[in-house]
């Protein structure tokens, strides 16, 4: 990766060790490594845990910070993301970052010196439109505007998908001043080994987005066992529950499971799926919008309420050993066109632009 004509030393970078934010920060520290980019990383939230800490501190182009703040879209927060606003600008004055990436919204208000890039990698508003169904309830009124607040001071906003972006200028009347950059994954691990006879699932229980109850609904009608990574566990037949898995464990169970099924109601991009491909799963997803726009022919589609329908997939790809041999290749030479090489590039990229850009203003009207 060649680094464009301008010079990026150092990027003050806000994340969260709950999810998908976590995998996305570190991919983009292992590339700006390579680049001589240092950054600073301020989590708020919970704290990474030791597997998550054993992984950053193979780099020496990072610096943690951990604020302990709670996320703008956890209850009674405002006081806490109120705190947390001190503590990050205290930070650009320790640091002089050349840029300010933020992977939350509301702290974009905030009377940044330096420029200031929003990602939206989710939002409550757009979880609610595609998980319940519904519009934002009344109670989080308060998120909404201040989301819609950091959106409009940020210089830049990027998301991860084209979905995601039409979620955020619908909810959120998002300007123009905004693109996608979809997300990119190193290979590392993640090879396709000797397939077992396995079904392989990854996610929290709870989290409705992600579905999973409707996979374990017509377990006991599948041959095949599944195993499920994630917290939460429920009595149902025909199910291995791993619990949380390290990395290096989710990459063992991907790269013997034969398929990768998440019939998610809502992902805006899906890293775990990314992982999958690379591990030449075959990809049985729920028909959402992002997943085909990111995944095209290269995976099978299910209606992610439709149980009975998930089954019949499931059944007949069990039946079809030339199907799965066909779909396992597909998945694997689309995955491998998100590189984290590539999603770093372009951040990179746009942070040249930013800088180049004198701010026309500084917000700054506080949260």
């Amino acid at each position: 990766m060649e680094k464009s004509g301008c010079t990026v030393n150092r990027v003050l970078m806000t994340a969260d060790a709950v999810g998908g934010v976590w995998t996305y920060v570190l991919e983009l520290i292992g590339q700006y490594k390579r680049q001589n980019i240092e950054v600073a990383l301020a989590v708020m939230g919970p704290s990474p845990d030791k597997a998550q800490r054993e992984v950053l501190s193979a780099f020496n182009n990072v610096e943690l910070f951990e604020g302990g703040y709670k996320l703008e879209w956890m209850e009674n927060c405002w006081e806490e993301v109120e705190e947390a606003s001190d503590w990050l600008l205290d930070l650009e004055t320790l640091i002089h970052p050349d840029i300010i990436h933020l992977n939350g919204y509301v702290h974009a208000a905030l009377p940044w010196q330096a420029p200031v890039l929003v990602v939206g990698h989710s939002c409550v508003s757009s979880w609610f439109e595609h998980v319940k169904k519904s519009s934002i309830p009344q109670s989080w009124e308060k998120y909404r505007c201040k989301v819609k607040e950091g959106l409009g001071c940020a210089d830049y906003v990027v998301a991860p998908s084209d979905f995601m972006l039409g979620c955020l200028k619908k909810h959120y009347g998002l300007s123009e001043k905004s693109s996608v950059i979809y997300n990119g994954r190193s290979a590392g691990g993640f090879y396709p080994g000797i397939k077992d006879e396995t079904i392989f699932t990854a996610g929290r229980l709870w989290d409705d987005a992600k579905n999973i109850k409707s996979l374990l609904s017509i377990s006991k009608e599948l041959p095949w066992p599944v195993h499920v990574a994630g917290e939460g566990e429920q009595v149902c037949a025909n199910v291995k529950y791993l619990g949380k898995l390290s990395g290096k464990e989710i990459e063992a169970e991907m790269n013997c499971a034969s398929l990768f099924v998440m019939p998610a109601l809502y992902d805006p991009f899906g890293l775990s799926v990314l992982e999958a491909g690379l591990s030449g799963c075959v990809l049985v997803l729920g028909d959402i919008p992002s997943y085909r726009e990111i995944w095209g022919e290269s995976a099978i589609y299910v209606p992610s309420e439709d149980s009975p329908k998930l089954r019949d997939t499931i059944l007949d790809l069990i039946k079809n050993r030339e199907l799965i041999v066909e779909y396992s290749k597909k998945s694997m030479a689309k995955a491998f066109k998100y590189t984290s090489e590539k999603t770093a590039c372009q951040y990179i990229d746009l942070y040249c632009k930013l800088m180049s850009k004198v701010k026309s203003e500084t917000c700054g009207r506080g949260l």
